[in-house]
């Protein structure tokens, strides 16, 4: 009986077990496969588990206003980011600009058509894009396409997208001849070559965005933030293709 009122009154002085958070992410589909390899090296050395939406961002957003739970936010664009600012749910001193990428235009990796210049997109029938109109990676696309003069003749040639690796999906199965998508989800398919890659210096200024929501109480959510925009992420994101943005 001794040892068995020691044993209790030992475990009535630990401090009480902390409940794991789980957080959830929305993010940029272009982030799925390095965002999926981080929450996993972020669970290893926290209690936490992380869970993922990905999709467009632009889609994200208007699921965030309308009240999803989401505890952190990883955009594709400044704007999408910038909308949820508006609207009070993310302050602008937690937001961080973690990384950037380019865009290629790739081909079915058995297609017969040959592109060495964008211009060349003249020349085929279908082009896949996340839809321009509103998800970043098309509304990249399209910019780019404006800057050189080519939007008006190409417009009539795009199957928009639900999203960039919907674009990716579109040329891979044949039903486009040709998309544009970010660099990283090319280099993520055997299925696709790379026909012509678009110079960071040429194309438009890509920006993925990261910050918490503000309605999120989860203490994991902002050491969550911290870690994905960290020195240690920043090799994963490299390995991956991504360029890492210096800090801020």
């Amino acid at each position: 009986m001794r040892l068995r009122s020691g044993i209790l009154a030992a475990l009535l002085l630990l401090p009480p077990a902390v409940a794991a958070d789980e957080v959830l992410v929305f993010a940029a589909a272009s982030l799925t496969d390095v965002l999926q390899e981080l929450g996993t090296a972020y669970e290893r050395s926290a209690h936490d588990h992380v869970t993922f939406n990905f999709g467009a961002s632009s889609d994200l957003a208007r699921q965030i206003t309308a009240g999803a739970p989401a505890d952190v936010f990883f955009s594709a664009d400044v704007a999408r980011m910038e909308e949820l600012e508006k609207a009070s749910l993310v302050e602008r001193t937690e937001r961080r600009n973690v990384l950037s990428n380019t865009l290629v235009i790739v081909t079915p990796a058995d297609a017969k058509t040959v592109l060495s210049q964008p211009a060349d997109l003249k020349g085929v029938e279908h082009i896949a894009l996340a839809n321009p109109d509103s998800v970043p990676a098309g509304v990249y696309a399209k910019s780019y396409l404006e800057s050189l003069g080519l939007w008006d003749a190409l417009e009539a040639k795009v199957v928009p997208t639900l999203d960039v690796r919907a674009a990716l999906a579109a040329v891979e199965g044949g039903h486009a001849d040709a998309g544009i998508v970010y660099a990283t989800d090319a280099a993520s398919s055997k299925k696709v070559r790379v026909a012509v890659r678009i110079p960071r210096e040429q194309g438009p200024a890509i920006i993925y965005t990261l910050a918490p929501l503000k309605r999120s109480t989860k203490a994991a959510t902002r050491p969550l933030v911290r870690f994905l925009a960290s020195q240690e992420a920043a090799s994963t994101y490299t390995r991956y293709g991504f360029i890492v943005l210096p800090a801020e």
